[in-house]
């Protein structure tokens, strides 16, 4: 008997000593001061959203989308490809090899986004196919737009020259000087095949933003649209030494692009900081350049996509991780896209295959969409704060709105989090609302496989998707001892706003 119960014994003490040293996740203690200093905070993030390409803007399911968006982030600008594609059909020869310009479809391109509240970035591009020196230069996209150089730059002038020049007599120079326009696109990889491929994009460049120039100088030309960060110390010193016009920088750069394509190196740099430290590295080559004060635009980015993580809840903090780290480094930035009206590839044939788009085949609502509604809610004056997780944000009324999230990438396997926001300068008992996007809120891939994720959705099945998954309104609480406790999910976004007075 005494023997059994030593071993008793012995297993009761090695129980306790397990769950001694079980590892507990501290919480985070955030700190808002609301009379602490603040700094300007534009919504540089939902500003401009990227698109497929042109010809997709007059279809009703592209601007449904369009409308949807605006409506949750009030954006600005959208950019798109291959506005001079020849399904656009703007350029052609008669039987002499004279130009012919059509810009019948143009028109309903820009009425239409106008007609919305959008004005559009005009990525100029790509080349057509009359006007090309190798008619059989065709990407590998399913709509075979041609890469190929101007057989004739003097003819290339004369498209440019009479494009601005139907613009400004349609719209009106007040308008079309609020419009950018960008020379191309990722001219340093195959979407351009001249030789050499930067001193031909170079000379295109030169033309363009010339040809622009000469029908008025207050239109806005920029370049040099490069992916993965790449040319723009090359194109600065380029443009300075030439005197060539140009009102911006463009360049992209995404999550899940290599270190090595985006800075030469192999340092280990986590997906997560991939985006600003590029931003950053394109800055400081302004900075360095003989045209230091020019606005950098990054036309393209998103967050990385492996396992479908651009359908999933992953998006909102992913993006507002990334809007904390670029903040005062970039003018503005252009998600790729806004709408999985999308054909690069061909038309999308299903909802939910891991596409860039905040909208999902049919029009529905994915996670992103919801997260990109909430950080629209975030004031335009910044507080300062050390934590990674959070922007501390203020608005015109003085109401405090802080985003807070629990960032967990693809690859990881995370866990709940437990925040407290300990407020200072408010009531010890303020009242305070909280919204979220997590498993249980906004989460439309959830609900879309619980209604066995049917391949082509009804319009009731895509109106009940989006009804189940529509933000509730936000929860209301009151702060204890100035003290909010928070439980974030896996991949949570929370939005906390609070007022000051009683």
């Amino acid at each position: 008997m005494r023997l059994r119960f030593v071993n008793w014994a012995a297993a009761i003490a090695l129980i306790l000593s397990a769950f001694t040293v079980l590892p507990v996740r501290a919480q985070e203690q955030i700190e808002i001061d609301a009379h602490a200093q603040t700094t300007p905070f534009p919504h540089f993030w939902e500003e401009m959203f990227g698109s497929g390409r042109a010809i997709l803007t007059l279809r009703e399911s592209y601007r449904n989308d369009l409308r949807a968006v605006k409506e949750v982030t009030d954006f600005r600008y959208v950019r798109f490809h291959a506005i001079f594609h020849d399904e656009v059909g703007v350029y052609n020869e008669d039987e002499r090899g004279n130009p012919v310009y059509n810009f019948a479809y143009i028109d309903e391109i820009y009425d239409g986004l106008l007609k919305n509240g959008i004005r559009p970035v005009v990525e100029i591009s790509f080349m057509p196919k009359k006007l090309a020196f190798n008619p059989d230069a065709l990407h590998a996209f399913w709509y075979k737009q041609n890469v190929s150089p101007p057989k004739s730059l003097e003819r290339w002038d004369g498209l440019i020259t009479h494009f601005a020049q139907h613009l400004i007599d349609r719209y009106g120079i007040d308008e079309v000087a609020q419009w950018y326009f960008e020379v191309w696109n990722e001219p340093n990889i195959d979407f351009w095949n001249g030789i050499p491929r930067q001193g031909s994009y170079f000379e295109l460049y030169d033309h363009t933003a010339r040809a622009l120039k000469s029908v008025n100088q207050r239109l806005r030309v920029g370049g040099p649209a490069t992916a993965a960060a790449s040319w723009v110390d090359d194109f600065l010193k380029h443009v300075a030494e030439n005197h060539v016009p140009i009102d911006f920088v463009t360049s992209h750069g995404y999550a899940d692009d290599t270190v090595e394509n985006l800075f030469g190196t192999n340092e280990d740099i986590p997906m997560n900081e991939r985006v600003c430290r590029a931003i950053g590295k394109v800055r400081k080559q302004i900075q360095d350049s003989p045209l230091p004060k020019l606005p950098l635009f990054w036309t393209e980015w998103n967050v990385q996509g492996m396992k479908e993580a651009r359908d999933t809840t992953f998006v909102g903090p992913a993006v507002a991780n990334t809007v904390r780290q670029c903040d005062g480094l970039v003018d503005m930035m252009s998600f790729w896209t806004f709408s999985d009206v999308f054909e690069e590839g061909g038309p999308i044939p299903e909802p939910f295959g891991g596409e860039f788009g905040l909208r999902a085949k049919g029009g529905i609502n994915k996670p992103s969409f919801y997260g990109f509604s909430l950080l629209h809610k975030l004031g335009d004056q910044r507080f300062a704060n050390p934590s990674p997780n959070v922007l501390a944000t203020k608005r015109n009324d003085g109401t405090l709105v802080i985003a807070v999230w629990n960032l967990v990438a693809p690859d990881e396997t995370g866990s709940e989090k437990k925040v407290s926001l300990m407020f200072h300068g408010l009531p010890s008992n303020a009242a305070v609302s909280v919204s979220r996007v997590d498993d249980d809120h906004g989460n439309t891939l959830a609900a879309y496989k619980a209604m066995g994720s049917p391949r082509n959705p009804t319009l009731e099945q895509i109106q009940k998707l989006n009804a189940a998954t529509q933000l509730p309104p936000p929860e209301q609480l009151h702060l204890e001892e100035n003290r909010l406790d928070l439980t974030l999910q896996v991949n949570a976004l929370v939005l906390v706003e609070a007022k000051l007075g009683k």
